[in-house]
């Protein structure tokens, strides 16, 4: 543990970042996860639904720079890929 005044806030600051983090990345998961799931149970409308919330929330986890722009499109890019194989 430091004893430095500055450096006991920067790791309380250091926390707070990580945890926000943190949710924005689960979610992120979890949005991709659900279109995953849709894909399988084969619901057209489902899977549209889940794939357009999904993008919104990776894009939305590159707006706050949580995920790096290109690994949001690399993620977007393969759940589209895995949706378009499925309407197939």
């Amino acid at each position: 543990m430091p004893q430095i005044k500055s450096n006991i806030k920067s790791m309380e600051k250091d926390a707070a970042r990580r945890a926000a983090n943190s949710r924005v990345k689960s979610s992120v998961h979890t949005a991709i996860r659900r279109t995953t799931e849709a894909i399988a149970a084969g619901d057209a409308d489902a899977v549209k639904k889940a794939f357009s919330k999904a993008s919104s929330v990776i894009d939305s986890a590159a707006r706050k720079g949580v995920l790096h722009k290109n690994t949001a499109a690399r993620k977007k890019s393969r759940l589209a890929a895995k949706v378009n194989s499925a309407g197939k």
